[in-house]
């Protein structure tokens, strides 16, 4: 008993003093920052462009590690790889909290309802609240799907099905991704979307 104290109370000393040490994000910097990203992910961090996914409401933990592999280039976008490539450690810092602090898309009004419940069927078939929560909001490294644009969305299992996105999740996701019918990944896509 005495050990398994010992243990919780090193873990916790050693959490707190990582976040001590950490830099915080400096959101005035991260705004400057994001005028870049409204470009292309829209006002605010939610897109209206075809296939841009929206940034609002992502884990800050999902934002960073993307940009870090978009700068690594072991993710690939000929768009974020200019833009990325300009970013220090503390600007994707910045930035990851700064997208996480933004309100989330609002899901727009499911016009295909009966998708939709086939689209439930399939996430609850694929586990995906395992990862995603139950409520798709995501969590530490894992993205908000909730709410996400459509199109990005059946782009995104295309790509994870096919092999051609790699990064973080890339193995869970490809699991998940390569047995799923062109119809699951249609009904799933516009669930998600309008949730």
């Amino acid at each position: 008993m005495r050990r398994f104290f010992l243990s919780v109370f090193c873990a916790a000393a050693w959490s707190i003093a990582s976040t001590a040490s950490s830099p915080a994000a400096d959101m005035e910097a991260a705004k400057k920052k994001a005028e870049l990203c409204a470009t292309c992910h829209g006002e605010n961090g939610i897109s209206q462009t075809e296939n841009v996914p929206s940034l609002a409401g992502q884990p800050d933990q999902f934002i960073q590690w993307q940009l870090v592999f978009f700068r690594s280039g072991s993710r690939k976008s000929e768009q974020m790889q200019s833009i990325v490539e300009q970013l220090d450690n503390q600007d994707i810092r910045n930035l990851g909290a700064y997208f996480a602090s933004l309100t989330p898309p609002k899901a727009t009004k499911d016009d295909n309802p009966d998708l939709s419940k086939k689209g439930a069927q399939a996430a609850n078939g694929r586990r995906c609240a395992n990862c995603h929560t139950d409520s798709f909001a995501g969590k530490g490294a894992v993205a908000r799907i909730a709410g996400q644009r459509e199109e990005y969305l059946l782009k995104a299992l295309h790509d994870y099905k096919s092999g051609a996105r790699s990064g973080g999740g890339m193995a869970a996701m490809a699991d998940v991704a390569y047995p799923l019918s062109e119809e699951e990944i249609t009904a799933l896509a516009h669930y998600l979307a309008h949730l």
